[in-house]
């Protein structure tokens, strides 16, 4: 008999857990609160703009191997774009300066002996204050771990450090940094291509899945909000699940990924810890057309946004770590992201073109050193639920490789340990 599996929640976790068990032979049902797959990471039509844009800028590496893997299992790799070679281009904002870290294709960092690929004004021996990342031990900083300062963490640690972590990088967790240095900039530069998803984050990630698992048999039900889990009297299984419509009792075959945010997890599992601190972005999308060769993906040093996204017929910039910015007027930060946004891409500053910003106040956990400590493991104490989301133990940040790795992880572990039998 195959397992059915009760996936609830459809964001890239969930989708990643569903995709997995489905190839692996078990039977779906995948559940979704809200009236549309993709929680954080999806594309909506947006009427102001005449549209379809993210829910907001994300920032992957060719490193991320979860992410790559999980494109190919959905059909969806061509989806995925970036330069061929692993640049990074820079414009400082303050000073007018521009430049492009040019990585060596190979796993030796060649490139840090060529004045013309590192970064300005440093020298090879800058790059060893990375070392001691390498040894970086559970519960310190980045701060305390190595030295954040001078140009080569000003005009490249910091800007990526800020989009890995969602936190000022000095705060941030060291053990994290490491682990997402060691998927990219540690693996050599084939690891540090930057990819963008080209026709918009659900095309790329979100309904791809969901054709393949409709095709594969699974059920998918949108609007079907988890309100209770039931456990059993001897507390060693769920044994049922309690939507808004209805109840579903669970037999020794079936089981539970719960996928869901971690403040929704908390009303559902007892007991439960999880991250209690939350990171916010702030992205503005401008309707225009990005000059002719420009960059998809280019830093921004001392302004408001950190990276500038371009695409077809747009210009997006993001700020991570943005919890400033909460209560500023949405017209004031459009205005002041333009103007940055319009000397980066050599634009005029005025006519401001049509615009929409887009903010996520929980876009992501505080990848800080007392938040690591308070991430589930992806086991529970019940042996048919198992957790997953970007903000469980996966020994990365709250990334989207993050979030598809637990999803997998999820499921292989449900899967490979032995059937209940009553």
């Amino acid at each position: 008999m195959s397992r059915l599996v009760h996936v609830v929640g459809a964001g890239l976790a969930g989708l990643a857990a569903a995709v997995q068990l489905q190839r692996r032979g078990a039977r779906v049902v995948l559940h979704e609160a809200t009236g549309q797959a993709g929680g954080r990471c999806r594309s909506y039509y947006d009427a102001k703009l005449g549209a379809t844009i993210d829910s907001g800028n994300h920032l992957m590496m060719s490193g991320h191997a979860a992410t790559l893997n999980y494109a190919r299992a959905i059909g969806a790799s061509d989806e995925l774009t970036g330069p061929a070679l692993p640049e990074f281009p820079f414009v400082d904002l303050a000073t007018h300066a521009r430049w492009v870290v040019r990585m060596s294709s190979g796993p030796l960092p060649w490139w840090i002996f060529d004045q013309t690929a590192r970064v300005p004004n440093t020298g090879p021996t800058d790059y060893l204050s990375l070392v001691p990342l390498l040894f970086a031990k559970p519960g310190r900083s980045v701060a305390q771990t190595m030295r954040g300062q001078g140009a080569l963490w000003d005009r490249l640690l910091a800007p990526l450090f800020r989009a890995m972590l969602n936190v000022e990088p000095r705060d941030g967790s060291a053990e994290l940094t490491a682990a997402m240095l060691r998927d990219t900039l540690f693996a050599g530069g084939a690891a540090c291509r930057p990819l963008v998803a080209r026709n918009g984050l659900s095309r790329a990630f979100v309904d791809p899945a969901l054709r393949l698992l409709q095709h594969g048999g699974a059920s998918i039900e949108l609007g079907s909000r988890l309100e209770k889990l039931v456990f059993a009297a001897n507390a060693s299984r769920v044994e049922a699940l309690d939507f808004a419509e209805k109840s579903m009792t669970l037999d020794a075959s079936q089981a539970v990924i719960l996928a869901v945010p971690p403040e929704v997890a908390g009303t559902l599992v007892p007991g439960l810890r999880a991250p209690t601190r939350f990171a916010a972005t702030a992205s503005v999308f401008f309707a225009t057309e990005p000059p002719f060769g420009m960059p998809l993906v280019t830093g921004l040093l001392n302004g408001t946004a950190q990276w500038l996204f371009a695409s077809d017929g747009r210009l997006s910039a993001t700020v991570y770590a943005a919890e400033s910015l909460l209560e500023t007027p949405h017209e004031e930060l459009a205005a002041r992201l333009w103007r940055e946004v319009a000397e980066a891409a050599r634009l005029a500053a005025a006519p401001m073109p049509a615009w929409q910003v887009v903010v996520e106040r929980r876009a992501t956990f505080a990848a800080l050193p007392d938040q690591e400590t308070l991430r589930p493991g992806t086991r529970t104490r019940w042996n048919n639920l198992m957790l997953a989301g970007d903000w469980t133990a996966t020994g990365l940040p709250a990334t989207i490789e993050g979030a598809i790795r637990s999803g997998r992880q999820a499921a292989d572990t449900l899967l490979n340990q032995p059937m209940e039998r009553r």
